[in-house]
C-alpha cells in the first residue's frame, strides 16, 4: 500500500521505530460468491484488499475507497467480520508499523475488477474453493468472512498465537 503523506509526516519526526497504525481489510464477494483478491507490488503475493484511514475516515468509508482505488470495484460494507492486533511488520525501508486491523465484509455493486492504481499487479475473482496462495492473515480474514457468526475478536482468556504464559 502507498505510505500516506501524514505518515510521511510522523516518519519524519520518529524515524524508523514502531508506529501503531489502524488498518481496514475488506473481503468482498460478488453475486456468485467469488472473493475479490489483489496480487501486491510490494511482496508479489496475493491478498484481500485494504489500507489505512484516513485521519478521521470511518473503516467502512476506507473498505469503499481502498477497494475502488485498488480494483474499480464498487462495494457496499455488510458487517465486520474481525478485530485483531497483527504482528509488528518491518519494511524495507526499515520502517516498523503494527496495525489494529479491521475487517468488513463486503459486497460488490458495480464496476469491473481490473489493476486501478499503482498498489497492484493483477486483480480478480477467484471462487473460495479454487483460491490463489494466500498468506494466513488474508485466508482467516476469508474463512470468517464465509462465516455467519458474531465478529471475530481475541478473547481474554485465550492465549494470543505465539505466545506463551510466563512460568
Amino acid at each position: 500500500m502507498a505510505t500516506p503523506d501524514f505518515i510521511r509526516d510522523l516518519r519524519n519526526s520518529i524515524g524508523r521505530q514502531l508506529l501503531w497504525l489502524p488498518g481496514v481489510s475488506a473481503v468482498v464477494f460478488d453475486d456468485q460468491g467469488r472473493v475479490l483478491l489483489g496480487r501486491r507490488v510490494d511482496t508479489g503475493g496475493w491478498s484481500v484488499i485494504g489500507g489505512i484511514p484516513e485521519p478521521g475516515e470511518q473503516p467502512a468509508e476506507t473498505a469503499v475507497r481502498e477497494v475502488y482505488e485498488e480494483t474499480a470495484v464498487r462495494v457496499v460494507p455488510e458487517g465486520i467480520v474481525l478485530v485483531e492486533t497483527m504482528p509488528p511488520t518491518r519494511y524495507p525501508n526499515g520502517d516498523v508499523c503494527q496495525f489494529m486491523d479491521v475487517t468488513l465484509r463486503c459486497r460488490a455493486v458495480g464496476g469491473a475488477a481490473r489493476v486501478n492504481d499503482d498498489e497492484s499487479l493483477e486483480v480478480g475473482w477467484f471462487a473460495v474453493d479454487a483460491l490463489p496462495e494466500l498468506e494466513e492473515y488474508a485466508l482467516t480474514r476469508i474463512k470468517r468472512a464465509l462465516e455467519a457468526g458474531p465478529t471475530w475478536f481475541q478473547r481474554m482468556d485465550e492465549e494470543p498465537p505465539g505466545r506463551h504464559p510466563e512460568a
